[in-house]
């Protein structure tokens, strides 16, 4: 899994691409605080190598927890900056800071 960050000059928004690799999942999304937990409209297109990849633009002085959605199942980016424990899920979530 790898994030990467692109800092934008010209707008106050970071370009964050996400790849995972997932060769036998059919679907992968990333959800987080910034599309309010909702796969749709947040899934990563497949590649001919069997990685997942996709782009977003965030906005930048923000910390945000996410996971991935691989076939139903959540997962988190061991490429994170670090992780953070959520009551509600029950688990830790990755988290994103930019």
């Amino acid at each position: 899994m790898a994030i990467k960050k692109q800092y934008l000059k010209s707008k106050p928004v970071c370009k964050v691409t996400f790849t995972v690799p997932a060769e036998e999942a059919k679907k992968v999304a990333v959800v987080g605080d910034f599309n309010n937990w909702n796969p749709k409209g947040s899934t990563l297109r497949k590649l001919k190598n069997g990685t997942f990849k996709g782009t977003f633009e965030l906005p930048k002085e923000n910390t945000y927890e996410f996971r991935y959605l691989v076939d139903g199942s959540y997962v988190n980016d061991t490429e994170a900056d670090r992780f953070q424990w959520n009551d509600y899920a029950g688990a830790e979530n990755a988290v994103l800071e930019i």
